[in-house]
């Protein structure tokens, strides 16, 4: 899918995949102890602050974990912003674990992005969306209202994993959540 893009660290040279990350990855949230893991083992580098091209809807679902949702220029969505890392092929498996794209909870896909401050779009990007499966689900339980960023605030209560309820598995957990009445 995404375009492998060479980069040389410390006299190594890896093929890479470019990962727009835009929640718990990013720097100073739960799941960034990953990417600082691959950054240290060489399976990462931080390209910098990057903004999606089209909008899309970024969501909170249950436990306040973030979604970003496939439907470009779904009304009520923005430009969502978040970070670009070029990620080894062993790096990219170890998200591909996270995100549970082999259970069906988030999916990998082609995005266009460009640096925040300006510049040219960087191509062959991919990320996380949602899964198909329960995105428009999603979208609705959401009031179609997204964020442009997953900040401090929309990750107020944030609950990790290991402090979720283990009786329901995670697609079971966005089950009860996009069937549940809105708080919004």
């Amino acid at each position: 899918m995404g375009i492998e893009v060479e980069i040389n660290c410390n006299r190594t040279s890896k093929t890479t995949t470019l990962i727009f990350t835009y929640g718990t990855l990013k720097r100073g949230f739960s799941n960034h102890v990953l990417m600082q893991d691959l950054i240290k083992s060489g399976d990462a580098v931080l390209y910098g602050v990057y903004r999606t091209v089209e909008h899309y809807p970024l969501v909170c679902g249950p436990y306040r974990v973030p979604f970003l949702l496939n439907l470009p220029d779904a009304t009520g969505s923005h430009r969502v912003t978040g970070e670009l890392y070029a990620v080894s092929a062993q790096g990219l498996s170890r998200l591909d674990e996270l995100e549970g794209t082999s259970r069906g909870h988030y999916e990998r896909l082609p995005i266009k992005v460009e640096p925040i401050n300006g510049g040219d779009a960087a191509f062959g990007v991919e990320a996380y969306y949602g899964h198909r499966s329960y995105a428009t689900e999603m979208w609705k339980r959401s009031g179609k209202r997204g964020y442009g960023v997953y900040g401090e605030k929309e990750a107020k209560g944030y609950v990790k994993r290991k402090d979720r309820p283990q009786n329901l598995n995670f697609l079971e957990q966005i089950n009860v959540f996009v069937s549940s009445c809105s708080d919004n």
